[in-house]
């Protein structure tokens, strides 16, 4: 905790990481860390590998 960098990728808003963990407290928990010093960088709009994929 707090002595190296972490990246979270998600397309889970933070009101559905309890589902995930199984555990709203645990989730809250690891929320609470992560945003504690975190930066949360949200990019909206089209994703590019969508729009460039191969396959449609």
């Amino acid at each position: 905790y707090e002595t190296r960098s972490i990246i979270y990728t998600t397309n889970i808003e933070f009101s559905g990481w309890g589902r995930i963990f199984g555990d709203p407290n645990m989730a809250a928990a690891i929320i609470d860390r992560t945003v504690h010093h975190g930066r949360m960088i949200r990019f909206e709009g089209e994703s590019w590998r969508k729009t460039h994929a191969l396959m449609q």
